[in-house]
């Protein structure tokens, strides 16, 4: 068992990886091979959610994504036919550019998606590509979310399909959509939580960028984010994990959240209620 648990009730991890084992397999692979981060998590549904309960998870959210065109269809099936069979997971749907992205979400919609995940450099696609607008267009209309990995870390800076004006502009044609910005939007994590500040519907998630060992991996500081950033957006930073793809123990994403000087009031958004208002359910 674990040696500790999250000292808050009901909590929601809020960036999970769910995918079937080849998928999963290939996106480690490439892991590896470009960071050479190695991995020891399980991967099936079963035993990621045997972990996440002993740290006091009760929830959370799975992420999949498309890598190319004619697999998100059948990825999304697949993840929601997982939740079917869960008490726990709450399954977002992925769509690629070049599918026919409206009929692809909708019926992910209509099946009981929760969301929208979009690994922006991995599908070669910004947040303000206008062949995603379908998607948004829908999102507004069933009231669901949707997640971007905007940021450019941990290897991305060069890729022309993340960064904060591409979500800036994202913003300003989709305002009324609810939008997360993964790993804290590093490392442009201060132009992202400026827009948090100024876009009641933008949210950042803690997963990756936050956890007591990231310098080991990436250029990264989780002190260069002060208690004040929790405190004066409770209710719009996430917990997240990244489980199972990190390359260090659970614990580890979320003991330096724990050990910060928050309110209790802080404590309880970051690891259940931010993720319940970013989902619809508050």
């Amino acid at each position: 068992m674990a040696s500790s648990r999250i000292p808050v009730d009901s909590v929601i991890d809020a960036h999970v990886h769910l995918m079937p084992d080849q998928l999963m397999a290939a996106i480690r692979e490439a892991l590896n091979d470009a960071a050479g981060w190695e991995f020891d998590q399980p991967t099936n549904r079963e035993a990621i959610e045997t972990t996440l309960r002993e740290y006091g998870v009760e929830r959370y959210v799975a992420l999949p994504y498309a890598h190319k065109p004619g697999i998100a269809a059948d990825l999304n099936n697949w993840l929601l036919e997982e939740a079917n069979n869960s008490e726990m997971c709450l399954p977002f749907a992925t769509v690629h550019p070049a599918d026919d992205v409206r009929a692809v979400v909708e019926a992910a919609f209509k099946s009981g998606a929760r969301g929208l995940k979009f690994q922006c450099p991995v599908q070669e696609v910004a947040p303000d590509d206008p062949r995603l607008d379908p998607a948004y267009e829908l999102c507004a209309e069933y009231d669901q979310p949707v997640l971007h990995h905007a940021g450019n870390a941990p290897m991305f800076k060069d890729s022309p399909h993340v960064g904060i004006e591409r979500f800036q502009q994202f913003r300003e044609r989709f305002p009324e959509v609810r939008a997360c910005c993964a790993h804290m939007g590093t490392f442009e994590h201060e132009a992202f939580l400026d827009i948090a500040r100024a876009d009641e519907n933008v949210y950042l998630d803690t997963s990756f960028a936050m956890a007591t060992v990231v310098d080991r991996h990436v250029d990264f500081d989780p002190a260069s984010i002060d208690d004040t950033v929790f405190e004066d957006l409770a209710g719009r930073v996430i917990y997240g994990s990244d489980y199972p793809n990190m390359p260090h123990a659970y614990q580890r994403e979320y003991e330096g959240l724990v050990r910060r000087d928050l309110s209790e009031m802080a404590l309880e958004t970051l690891f259940r209620g931010a993720a319940e208002q970013f989902l619809g359910e508050a």
